[in-house]
């Protein structure tokens, strides 16, 4: 019938209306045999496309053909060259409308997108839509006035230009920069050479658009970059000028901090003379912006050497910009001239103290007299400027100026509501009162009734939602603060996305408040905690679930200050929800921050926090969890068979792999809680979740499942203790092979488990520990067990020979193991192993042991050599008590005269020097 009706050459309503048809009903099948028996259709289908754009003035059916490349891009594959070519005809002829044209450009980028391997093949099609984006890109009004605008113009988003540098960016993103970058390179190189400006200023803005997606291969290609685009900053046209400054700026954000470390010496003194251009301020303030991006990811040491420099340029601009906004209202440049001296004052800390009074006075002039509307965001910036100075320069310092500060915030804040919902002040607000927090400290306090009750507005915004049909989202195209997500059936969903980062930020600022003043906060706790609980599943917006997410430990910390009735009051309001939102969290990053809270939140609250529902929720959700990562670790061994998969889908799915074993390591997180606050009795609900686990060090699979796996055994083997016997057979012989493992991070926690199992395990554990001893031997004398990547495996297994030896001795030589081990010491890359290996070494030393102290107290000199690289290493400066006792082992020596020399004179001048040091701690 379908194919009957879209060859209907007598009515052509009828084959648009088969075309959607066959469009609508191919995205309805999930099954891709199915979508490919209609693939005879899709000719015919292209035809349609063809005649309704160029004949019949309807783009209708273009808009099926970019829905099918988004959702079913392989039943596409048997027409895919026929459809690529007819997609750049339609972006290439100008007598359509901008409309269709970027809807044809759609279609080849959606495919970047959603079946990149596919596209790659075609590498003739790439090539030719390069040069049709950079097209679009020079297709800019030559407006003489535009370089002096005091208005920066909002991205016209039908605009030509604006849809070839967005193609441009998804394009790169999609397909990758192995593929992108050879064909994107040589059209650049020509462009930049060009006499026309547009041209010029399309190849820097590409250089832009594509740092993201070609982010491996252009790192390479920096030197030979930076030295290209850095003379357009001095190029005869503005908009030039300006896309340089853009493509600085972009890649100081993109390659942070590389770039800045290998360019500082080129790009700030460049940027510098930018700034300095009064005739142009829009190419003045983007200049500005530029500096921005490269001083706040620039590492301090690389930044100091011009602090001199970019504080003279920015004081002066900073006087003069504020002279023309008294005289003639002038802002632009000035909110980013204020941007950048919060960046620089940022990055400088403490060495920007004696810089602070030449920028504060003027800062607050701003503050007290830019009231008017037009000034907003130029009030909200300078707000952000002082707090960021003050956080740099320190309390002492900030406290000459920070009773006025204090009043001005006060009354903007008092002011607040006065302030519509889109001021861009209360953002600014919100976070300034935070960094005056970290100033203030407990001082604060007295302000949080004041700043509480904004906050929790702010933090509180509902987001306007709506079911629209097509018509609906055509006539809200314009409006950018709405976004849509295509729900088929001609039907979208939309949200108003203006307030949302506003939100965010707010709940990120609780947090801030929750983590500063606990005690202070904790009148608070209830109010915050009945807001955050119910943005766990608030899916507009990652940031705010992230923030509601963190919060809660801090909240029960600032609960538990009320004493353990309000504190249970709380957690109940909290458990169920965290529990829920880790089954249903889309994100795993996110997913991630509820995963570890929710283990913190236990780990606070302790045994009895969990009741059976709980359990039972809890077990059915990790199984779901174990599942799914199975799950999809089959189906990436099954996308590495697919017809199109190379070397770049390789990259991908390991980012995929990267982040189910994040997700992993927080499952682990979550059982190490549970073992720690239940011990042995969680074990019978942990049986449903063994097999997943003795799964994952299965032989087979990836070393980081091996690695997690073992990390959960060894929270059983600690927590539990002899309990764990009945299990071990599932487990043990395996631990006791990934000892010697090819993975140094596997062998790691093998052997951590070994040593767990002498120190808990009880006596049902004897003949295994005695089997891994050749084990540990063994990694312990490789060759490179020292080496950088196996430091940590190696150190382990010699702690874990440590703890066989004081916990199980009675199946081992410990005379004939000790010396041995002595000089294997000292371990210093894993503190907490570290500190158990001096203080049985004290242990030893203290009960006068033979093998240790060898004939006649020959050992000495080792044993302090051993305590002088370990307080070099900075073994355990996390133990106070460790250290103290290694200083009495080194003092009892030195009481000794004569063989106190005799160690000496072994020792070199750091592990001298060290010794020192150690007894200056006494």
């Amino acid at each position: 019938m379908l194919a009957q009706c879209i060859q209907d050459q007598e009515n052509p309503k009828v084959r648009i209306l088969a075309a959607k048809a066959l469009s609508a009903f191919v995205l309805s099948q999930e099954s891709l045999p199915v979508q490919r028996h209609f693939s005879d259709i899709l000719p015919n289908f292209l035809q349609v496309v063809s005649e309704s754009c160029f004949h019949l003035d309807d783009e209708s059916v273009l808009k099926a053909l970019v829905e099918l490349a988004d959702s079913c891009p392989k039943f596409l594959r048997v027409g895919l060259e026929q459809m690529l070519l007819l997609a750049l005809k339609i972006c290439g002829d100008t007598s359509l409308v901008d409309m269709r044209r970027h809807l044809g450009l759609e279609v080849i980028v959606t495919l970047a997108e959603t079946a990149p391997a596919m596209l790659r093949k075609h590498k003739s099609i790439i090539s030719l839509a390069v040069p049709q984006m950079l097209n679009l890109m020079m297709d800019l009004e030559d407006d003489e006035e535009w370089s002096l605008s005091d208005e920066l113009e909002d991205d016209n988003y039908d605009s030509n230009a604006v849809a070839g540098e967005s193609a441009l960016d998804r394009l790169a993103c999609g397909l990758g920069g192995k593929t992108v970058l050879p064909h994107v390179t040589p059209n650049i190189m020509q462009l930049l050479q060009n006499s026309e400006w547009k041209c010029r200023h399309a190849a820097l803005m590409a250089l832009s658009a594509i740092g993201e997606g070609c982010h491996k291969q252009m790192e390479s290609m920096l030197p030979e970059i930076v030295a290209f685009v850095l003379p357009y900053l001095r190029d005869s046209h503005p908009r030039v000028r300006y896309a340089a400054c853009n493509a600085l700026g972009q890649m100081a954000t993109d390659f942070a901090p590389m770039f800045q470390k290998k360019f500082h010496d080129k790009v700030i003194p460049e940027l510098l003379l930018a700034v300095d251009d009064n005739s142009q301020p829009r190419v003045q303030a983007h200049a500005a912006a530029a500096l921005i991006n490269f001083t706040e990811d620039c590492p301090k040491p690389y930044l100091l050497p011009y602090l001199d420099s970019l504080v003279s340029h920015l004081e002066a601009i900073l006087a003069a910009k504020l002279e023309e906004l008294v005289q003639k209202g002038c802002k632009l440049v000035l909110e980013q001239v204020v941007t950048s001296v919060a960046s620089v004052a940022d990055t400088a800390e403490e060495r920007f103290v004696p810089h602070y009074e030449r920028f504060m006075p003027r800062l607050k002039y701003i503050v007290e007299n830019a009231v008017a509307k037009e000034f907003r965001l130029l009030r909200g910036k300078t707000i952000e400027c002082i707090s960021l100075i003050g956080l740099a320069v320190g309390q002492q310092k900030f406290m000459q100026d920070a009773a006025d500060v204090m009043q001005l915030l006060l009354k903007t804040q008092t002011d607040a509501n006065e302030l519509e919902d889109d001021d861009p002040q209360i953002s600014y607000m919100i976070s300034a009162w935070a960094r005056m927090c970290k100033i203030l400290g407990k001082d604060f306090q007295q302000y949080l009734p004041v700043v509480m009750g904004p906050l929790l507005k702010t933090a509180s915004i509902k987001p306007e939602v709506a079911l629209l049909d097509a018509q609906d989202i055509e006539d809200m195209q314009e409006d950018e603060s709405w976004e849509f997500v295509n729900l088929g059936d001609q039907q979208s969903f939309g949200i108003k996305t203006s307030g949302l980062e506003e939100k965010a930020t707010a709940c990120q600022m609780l947090v801030c408040y929750a983590r500063e003043l606990k005690e202070g906060f904790a009148e608070y706790t209830e109010q915050v905690v009945k807001l955050m609980v119910p943005l766990l599943k608030f899916y507009f917006h990652d940031g705010v679930r992230t923030a509601a997410a963190e919060s809660l430990p801090l909240l029960l910390e600032c609960a538990q200050i009320r004493g353990p009735e309000y504190l249970a009051q709380m957690w109940h309001f909290m458990c169920s929800a965290l529990i829920k939102a880790i089954s249903t969290e889309p994100d795993s990053d996110v997913l991630s921050q509820i995963m570890e809270s929710f283990a913190r939140c236990v780990e606070l609250m302790g045994e009895g926090c969990l009741n059976k529902e709980h359990f039972d929720d809890l077990g059915g959700i990790l199984t779901s969890k174990f599942e799914e990562h199975f799950k999809n670790q089959e189906l990436r061994q099954e996308k590495r068979k697919d017809e199109d998969y190379d070397e770049q889908v390789e990259e991908s799915l390991q980012d995929e792999d990267e982040n189910d074993v994040y997700v992993m390591s927080k499952i682990s997180d979550i059982l190490h809680s549970i073992f720690s606050c239940y011990k042995a009795k969680v074990l019978p609900w942990f049986e449903q979740l063994l097999p997943f686990v003795v799964n994952l060090i299965s032989q087979g699979h990836p070393w980081a499942d091996k690695q997690w796996g073992l990390c959960m055994l060894d929270d059983i083997l600690e927590h539990c203790g002899p309990a764990s016997l009945p299990l071990a057979s599932c487990f043990l012989q395996p631990m006791l092979h990934y000892v010697c493992d090819t993975s140094p991070e596997v062998r790691q926690a093998a052997a951590y488990g070994v040593g767990i199992m002498a120190k808990h395990g009880g006596d049902g554990y004897r003949q295994a520990c005695a089997e891994a001893l050749p084990y540990l031997m063994q990694v312990i004398q490789a060759p490179d067990g020292r080496s950088k990547r196996n430091v940590t495996a190696t150190e382990n297994c010699i702690s874990a020979v440590g703890k066989l030896l004081r916990y199980r001795s009675d199946c081992l030589s410990p005379e004939e193991l000790l010396p041995h081990w002595l000089s294997w010491l000292p371990i210093t890359e894993d503190k907490e192993e570290a500190v158990f290996c001096f203080d049985y070494l004290c242990d030893l030393i203290e009960s006068n042991s033979p093998p240790v102290l060898g004939p006649g107290n020959g050992n000495v000199p080792r044993i302090l050599a051993v305590i002088a690289d370990g307080v070099v290493g900075e073994a355990t400066s996390g133990s106070i008590d460790c250290t103290k006792r290694l200083a009495n082992v080194v003092q009892q020596v030195q009481m000794s005269g004569e063989l106190w020399s005799v160690c000496v004179r072994q020792l070199n001048e750091a592990q001298r020097k060290a010794l020192v040091d150690l007894l200056d701690t006494l």
